[in-house]
């Protein structure tokens, strides 16, 4: 079957993808919070490496998805705790830590050097991403709902696809947007508040996670 047949054939179920992925994608979340935190206290270049850990970090969800390791997930809740639990202590600590530093003289994204290097940024991107159980109940949910055995591998990668670059073209222009000079010389006025934010923003999104 070639592409355009397969495309043809899915179209309903790439059409409830994309729909699914762009909702997902802007919705306020953890991932949200540190793209914006990261971009404001560091630099445009850390949000876009916090928004590249991000879309790591859904490949992760995605590959065992399509392995079926989604199945075992979902029926071994000791193992879907202990990805909540580790997701939503390390949210709670980065949360903290915002709030910790609030009071530190400001250094939203200097001309100079970005306060968060592109290893730091990409790790917390990863590490959101890939410990958030909201983002597992997602993936569980399409992937056993739209997904069939009859389901090609290549279509399955092409689902995959569409959720990683709709974060991809959101983060990334979230980043660009709230790094623009004009922007920046108004946040840096307000670093205690943005930080205070943000660091109760991720700590809620930690608890709630611990919630659900």
């Amino acid at each position: 079957m070639s592409i355009i047949d397969l495309i043809s054939a899915h179209q309903t179920q790439l059409l409830s993808i994309s729909a699914i992925a762009l909702l997902m994608a802007i919705s306020p979340g953890a991932d949200f919070a540190l793209v914006t935190r990261n971009s404001i206290i560091g630099s445009k270049r850390a949000g876009l490496y916090t928004t590249l850990g991000i879309a790591t970090g859904l490949w992760l969800h995605i590959g065992y998805s399509i392995a079926g390791i989604a199945l075992v997930i979902k029926n071994s809740p000791w193992l879907f705790d202990a990805m909540k639990y580790l997701g939503a202590g390390y949210l709670i600590i980065l949360g903290g830590l915002s709030i910790f530093n609030s009071k530190k003289p400001s250094t939203l994204n200097s001309d100079s050097k970005s306060s968060i290097s592109a290893k730091s940024a990409f790790s917390s991107g990863f590490i959101s991403n890939a410990l958030n159980p909201k983002t597992s109940l997602f993936f569980l949910s399409i992937f056993t709902q739209l997904v069939t055995e009859n389901t090609p591998l290549s279509m399955q990668f092409a689902y995959g696809m569409i959720i990683c670059i709709a974060h991809i073209i959101w983060f990334s222009s979230l980043s660009t947007i709230l790094t623009q000079p004009s922007l920046l010389a108004q946040l840096r006025h307000r670093k205690t508040l943005i930080d205070n934010v943000l660091g109760a923003m991720l700590i809620a999104f930690g608890l709630r996670i611990i919630t659900l």
